[in-house]
């Protein structure tokens, strides 16, 4: 099966560069590429690509626009972000507008293509720099405890060992990671990890890390700290 990416980036040399690497893949195929965000979402919709490898600071319709749009229509197609700001705000709330991760630009092309195989099979992927530093500079300002207008009595839908893994899919954890945190398989990770998003309502473990820290079950790391 051949993945189908389209590239947005507004710099023609960086975008030029990373659709080279990704169409040098037997298994994944550039159907486009974007300068920016409008002419993405125009692009997804008439290709209907796997995965958009978006960037986040464009002129005009910005990358966090243009995935809110995106994702917000019907079957839509993954989206990985880019950025070269591993602290970056905008990121954070790119995440919350549908992507399903993101990764710094100076990644290695493996680490990139990689994340475009992870998010095109349902998963999520979180440049592991700055994953937990990002969140938490993002909830430090947030009160403790549930936001306004959040549904709290989701987390009592889990069992307590779902409840656990999913502060620890918080923290920034992977499968195997958790698994050793657990003494537990890898296999029953991932049988917790979908239990518990199936509960919650949420698609990917980006959206569960999201609502995690918004019902203040994982606790905020101050900007700043190191990881």
């Amino acid at each position: 099966m051949t993945l189908t990416v389209l590239v947005v980036d507004d710099q023609t040399v960086v975008r030029a560069g990373f659709a080279a690497v990704i169409d040098a893949e037997q298994d994944m195929t550039v159907v486009g590429e974007a300068g920016d965000g409008a002419a993405a979402v125009s692009l997804a919709e008439q290709l209907a690509p796997d995965v958009i490898v978006m960037d986040v600071r464009m002129p005009g319709l910005d990358g966090i626009t243009a995935t809110r749009i995106i994702t917000g229509r019907d079957n839509p197609p993954r989206v990985l972000v880019l950025t070269t700001f591993d602290l970056d705000a905008y990121v954070f709330e790119t995440l919350r507008a549908g992507a399903s991760g993101f990764l710094l630009k100076d990644v290695q092309a493996a680490e990139l293509l990689h994340g475009i195989r992870v998010v095109a099979g349902g998963e999520s992927v979180l440049a592991p720099s700055a994953t937990r530093r990002l969140i938490g500079h993002y909830a430090a300002d947030r009160p403790a405890g549930p936001r306004a207008g959040q549904d709290a009595a989701s987390l009592d839908r889990l069992t307590a060992r779902e409840r656990f893994v999913l502060t620890l899919v918080a923290s920034g954890l992977n499968n195997a990671e958790i698994a050793a945190e657990l003494d537990i398989t890898v296999g029953t990770v991932k049988s917790h990890v979908n239990a518990l998003l199936r509960k919650l309502g949420v698609r990917d473990r980006v959206r569960a890390t999201i609502l995690a820290y918004d019902l203040g079950l994982v606790r905020v790391t101050p900007p700043g700290t190191h990881l």
